[in-house]
């Protein structure tokens, strides 16, 4: 419940802040994606020289004071997270692992079967999904895209902590991390081609 209770209002709150950003946009306020941002939003708001309408920054403030509850309410949730990861075993030996903190072990505890049915590490992963599709035939093998059949909320905090570590490792290059600065030599972390990141950007006269 702890969980699921969290995960609501960190969705509630993106909600929130996606619906406040959408509506100060057609006004002329933008504001980056993510919760670290709406405190642009909020100077812009709270700025008397800004020319917007008085019902517009009354509702403003109706959001920013429901995102600010809820921003209260997660880090209250958090702090829960935090003790209940240090009172069992398991919870304790995931967060020992880089990219898992006390969400994704706590999520672990509370989602993963037995982890002494799964014979190895493989079973683990995919019972999660992340095995590719399987399309053989014939004798020849052939494997597609990661199948995400498996439990969602334990692959989406595994797959965002993972990211995380690979991005610490490009941006940071800790020594401990030696194997996968290898990896990453052989295989770097995917992004969009330019020609994909120009695609739709407005030309400078219109």
């Amino acid at each position: 419940m702890l969980n699921r209770t969290r995960q609501m209002f960190v969705g509630q709150r993106t909600q929130m802040i996606n619906a406040l950003r959408g509506h100060l946009a057609e006004h002329g306020l933008v504001a980056a994606r993510g919760p670290a941002h709406p405190k642009r939003l909020a100077d812009a708001i709270a700025d008397e020289n800004m020319a917007l309408p008085d019902n517009i920054r009354e509702f403003g403030r109706l959001y920013l004071e429901q995102i600010d509850g809820l921003t209260v309410r997660v880090a209250e949730l958090d702090e829960k997270m935090k003790r209940a990861a240090k009172e069992t075993n398991l919870a304790r030996r995931a967060h020992t692992m880089p990219g898992v903190g006390p969400v994704t072990a706590l999520a672990i505890e509370a989602f993963a079967p037995d982890l002494a049915t799964l014979k190895r590490g493989r079973d683990f992963v995919a019972w999660l999904g992340l095995v590719p599709k399987q399309r053989s035939t014939g004798g020849k093998t052939r494997l597609g895209k990661s199948s995400k059949m498996g439990q969602r909320d334990i692959r989406t905090l595994l797959v965002s902590g993972a990211m995380a570590v690979l991005l610490a490792v490009e941006r940071f290059d800790p020594p401990k991390n030696g194997w996968l600065k290898r990896l990453l030599t052989r295989k770097p972390v995917w992004s969009p081609p330019s020609r994909w990141r120009t695609r739709w950007r407005v030309p400078s006269g219109r």
